[in-house]
């Protein structure tokens, strides 16, 4: 047998040969719009910080005031003694806001879209995910030993024949609520009434929609007006629009119960800090509140799109804060992020297999503290470095 690093390089070098390897950069600031990077300033445009919060200055006050009344760690996990009143009252209030019996705590997004899965489905039943799904709510239908199927993107119809075809088995449906690398919105009230009409139990993970769509912020399901019948699985991130960290579950008391009775990661996990919920707490205040963040966010959406179009770049159907420009190579997509960071400007280049072959991208996104200035120097940024074929 060869020695293992003998192995994980050759591995290596054949990624860095593809044009596939990853590198990290070094953020020496606080997140938000100008940013330092390896040591340079530059404009960001590949923070999911879309409405602003990460650094806002009450978020930053309710952190200190948790961890001076908490401490810093949680010390166990909820179900020992790390459950805290902090914990409890940010439960209670996300399930308000998302309009749901409960809502449950989750350290990350990762490990709610495991949980829920897993918990919910094993050997015998079935899990069905729309084709681009995050990787966590791909690896959490591989992981629970059911039978896996994905089907065409945003394709309700072909869903509901593989659901024909799942012979009375407990069976998922699993889909984002918006997609993280496409930027666009899964067909909810479809998937909803398919759902409905097989049996299956409908999974939404709506990461990227909280906080930016709505007429409250309360997301993709908001967006539809759906209520918790017609999805009953809601599952949350708290480390995007909301600027903090960590993710919830809302649903019914029975699902909530279930969770915290057969929920893995969740029984097995240190809780995250008391001081993180409280800040949370505050930063879902200034979401609801703050409505003209989401009402400016809208706005730049819209002129970069006017603009983007006005040079013909190659945009995916989004009217979210995720706008991806596909360029198709994958050494395209790299070269022309470099470009444009010599030009000041961070902006991801997303390869397979994040993104199916051929359709590498610069992933661009927006948040409101950009401003309109920003939105017209990245578009004649865009315009200098050839970003896209023409549509």
């Amino acid at each position: 047998m060869q020695e293992m690093d003998t192995v994980l390089s050759t591995w290596l070098r054949e990624r860095a040969a593809e044009g596939l390897y990853r590198n990290r950069t070094i953020r020496q600031s606080p997140q938000g719009i100008d940013v330092i990077v390896d040591g340079r300033p530059v404009v960001n445009f590949c923070s999911n910080d879309y409405l602003g919060l990460a650094n806002h200055p009450e978020v930053i006050e309710s952190l200190k005031a948790g961890a001076e009344r908490y401490g810093v760690g949680s010390g166990s996990a909820h179900l020992v003694c790390g459950h805290s009143d902090a914990h409890h009252a940010l439960e209670e209030e996300l399930a308000a806001w998302t309009g749901r019996d409960r809502a449950l705590l989750f350290s990350t997004g990762y490990m709610a879209n495991i949980s829920v899965i897993s918990a919910l489905v094993g050997r015998g039943d079935w899990v069905l995910e729309d084709r681009v799904n995050h990787a966590s709510l791909l690896d959490g239908g591989l992981l629970s030993g059911a039978r896996f199927r994905r089907y065409p993107h945003v394709d309700a119809a072909a869903l509901e024949r593989s659901l024909r075809q799942c012979g009375g088995r407990r069976t998922l449906v699993v889909s984002d609520g918006v997609f993280s690398m496409d930027g666009d919105l899964a067909p909810l009230p479809e998937l909803a009434g398919v759902a409905r009409s097989t049996g299956a139990w409908l999974v939404i993970d709506d990461a990227h929609g909280f906080g930016v769509l709505g007429e409250n912020g309360g997301g993709t399901v908001e967006h539809y007006r759906l209520t918790q019948k017609d999805v009953p699985v809601l599952v949350g991130t708290l480390g995007k629009a909301i600027g903090t960290f960590g993710a919830f579950v809302a649903g019914s008391h029975a699902l909530i119960e279930f969770l915290i009775q057969r929920a893995r990661p969740y029984v097995y996990t240190t809780a995250l800090p008391p001081a993180i919920a409280e800040a949370t707490r505050t930063s879902l205040g200034l979401l609801r509140n703050d409505s003209w963040r989401r009402l400016k966010l809208n706005r730049l959406i819209q002129r970069f799109r006017a603009g983007a179009a006005g040079l013909g770049l190659a945009l995916m159907d989004s009217c979210t804060p995720i706008q991806p420009v596909i360029v198709g190579d994958v050494r395209q997509a790299t070269e022309r992020s470099a470009r444009l960071l010599e030009r000041g400007f961070l902006v991801s280049a997303i390869r397979p297999p994040t993104v199916p072959a051929g359709s590498a991208r610069l992933r661009i996104t927006l948040s409101v503290l950009h401003d309109d200035e920003h939105i017209d120097r990245l578009l004649v940024a865009l315009s200098e470095t050839a970003c896209g074929p023409i549509a």
